[in-house]
């Protein structure tokens, strides 16, 4: 899941090699951390939260296909 997480967020950011994906398991669900260069932040949050929200979307939809739970968190 972190390696569709990354395709996603890479070309979105100028600093792709500051990304960092964190799978953390816990009891019904898989939490994904996304942390970026501060810089980059508002490009992957997007306008209104629109583009956060498309990536959830796109993990969500995924982790339904495979039967788990998905939750992106986005820290900074």
């Amino acid at each position: 899941m972190d390696e569709l997480l990354s395709i996603l967020v890479e070309p979105l950011v100028a600093h792709p090699e500051d990304i960092d994906i964190q799978e953390i398991a816990g009891n019904n669900a898989t939490i994904l951390e996304l942390r970026v260069n501060p810089e980059d932040m508002g490009r992957v949050i997007g306008k209104g939260g629109k583009r956060a929200h498309a990536i959830r979307s796109i993990m969500k939809a995924k982790g339904n296909v495979m039967g788990e739970r998905i939750l992106l968190d986005i820290v900074d």
